[in-house]
């Protein structure tokens, strides 16, 4: 089923195909379905004979997922399918993400619809646009559902059960800029920071990975008198940024310094990060000058843009005191582009399960580019979803998944967001859980999905359906 959902497009904000499909499973079923203005989906099974007493259980993920290649990578996400390979125990995309975040969440979803099981009633939810704001959660009315126990399909780490999560929201900075003309006999150089593993911004903060944004930031903070002609780097706020890359400007005399600091600078990256980000990488190539010149981001507006890229803040700003090794606060500096209507665009985003110190660590990504004369705004704000130990949902998953697999499961909360918290605001005596297999490299080229935690996920989620009561 999952292999089936690789070969339809589906990224957020685009998830028309993946709606009809749907709509058409559904059908070809003869399954309730109904699909509300947000595009968000119910498909409903029916109680089996004699299982009309059982509660009814909802199972959810979302239809979308974070589209992300590696450069020079030709695929077009909103038509070719996900390429992957099966290779030592598991399926992986090796350059482009493979969308098993959620996309195997919601193959268990039509799995169970379809499959000869005896169950209660059955509602699958579908919702859309998770990855850039949750904005399917966020537009769910009541009564859309109607179960009082909710399992989330959208967790990546077999053999652990979550039963919490962060909060998050949106902070973007944009810098208004002028053009002015390069001296004629400037040298022009592209540099690059590439390769790095990148990762999810929530999942991955605390693991000393390299933001390509920032150290490229880094880098040119040395070179003030360097005229920015272009400035690119990362993409999806969720993501951690693995590429980045700048055209400079630079009288001739500085030419040499600039190319020998490069290669020193890529020197000591591959030292810094050997143990956490071993292939990040640094490359200074000098490019011809255009017979009319190229044109520069104002002095004033390039130096403040760069020195606020390197000074704000990023990574884990505070550990969970309540739950060993939990990051509890964090901010990822995402993406900065070129509009070329005269703005630059910085990305942020920040998570915490504390909304004061999210909100915090918001403000002070905001002081930071506030003081380097930008513009800045938050968005797309969701809560998080505080752990409840006397969950009936985690009491029946603990008991399952000790009788299949003869030990207890892991019971935590999770730094990433998920939408159960949004959920609480709506249906708020809705009883949660989040369980999966295990995923790798989630929002980054080369994710993986583990195939024999893909079977445990299978066995734990079909034993809890078959005798939840």
């Amino acid at each position: 089923m999952f292999e089936r959902i690789t070969e339809i497009p589906r990224e957020s904000g685009h998830e028309e195909k993946i709606t009809a499909f749907l709509q058409e499973f559904a059908r070809s079923r003869s399954l309730e379905c109904r699909t509300d203005a947000a595009g968000n989906v119910v498909i409903v099974r029916e109680a089996s004979e004699g299982c009309g007493d059982i509660p009814v259980i909802v199972l959810q993920s979302h239809s979308d997922m974070v589209c992300e290649k590696n450069s020079g990578v030709k695929h077009d996400f909103s038509r070719d399918p996900i390429k992957y390979v099966f290779r030592d125990g598991w399926m992986i995309a090796e350059d482009t993400t493979l969308g098993a975040d959620c996309g195997i969440g919601m193959a268990a979803q039509l799995a169970i619809l379809e499959s000869d099981l005896r169950l209660g009633k059955v509602e699958c939810l579908f919702t859309v646009s998770e990855e850039t704001g949750m904005d399917g959660a966020k537009a769910l009315k009541p009564g859309f559902i109607t179960g009082k126990t909710l399992i989330n399909l959208d967790s990546e780490d077999e053999g652990e059960l979550f039963v919490g999560c962060a909060g998050g929201m949106d902070t973007t900075a944009v810098f208004n800029y002028r053009e002015v003309p390069v001296a004629g006999d400037s040298k022009l150089f592209r540099v690059r920071v590439f390769n790095g593993v990148g990762g999810h911004s929530g999942d991955d903060i605390d693991k000393g990975r390299a933001n390509a944004v920032q150290l490229l930031a880094r880098f040119l903070y040395s070179f003030p008198e360097a005229a920015v002609v272009e400035l690119d780097g990362g993409n999806k706020r969720n993501a951690i940024a693995r590429e980045a890359e700048a055209l400079v400007a630079l009288a001739p005399d500085s030419a040499a310094g600039f190319m020998k600091e490069a290669a020193l600078f890529g020197e000591a990256l591959k030292g810094e990060y050997a143990a956490t980000d071993s292939g990040i990488s640094v490359e200074c190539v000098e490019c011809p000058m255009p017979g009319d010149g190229v044109r520069a981001i104002e002095p004033e507006v390039s130096v403040a843009l760069v020195r606020s890229l390197f000074a704000a803040p990023h990574g884990v700003l505070a550990m969970s005191g309540d739950m060993k090794g939990l990051v509890e606060t964090s901010t990822n500096l995402a993406s900065v582009k070129m509009r070329g209507d005269g703005t630059i665009r910085v990305g942020t985003s920040q998570r915490s399960s504390v909304t004061s110190e999210r909100r915090a660590a918001a403000l002070k990504v905001e002081a930071a580019f506030r003081l380097a004369g930008a513009e800045v705004s938050h968005e797309s704000e969701y809560p998080g979803w505080k752990p409840d130990v006397n969950s009936p949902v985690l009491h029946a998953c603990v008991e399952s998944y000790r009788k299949l697999f003869g030990k207890d499961p892991v019971v935590r909360a999770i730094h990433a967001g998920l939408e159960c918290g949004l959920f609480l605001d709506i249906y708020p005596d809705l009883d949660m859980i989040s369980f999966g297999p295990t995923i790798r490299g989630v929002h980054a080229p080369g994710e993986r999905l583990e195939l024999a935690s893909l079977d445990k996920f299978v066995a734990l989620l079909t034993d809890v359906m078959t005798n939840f009561r």
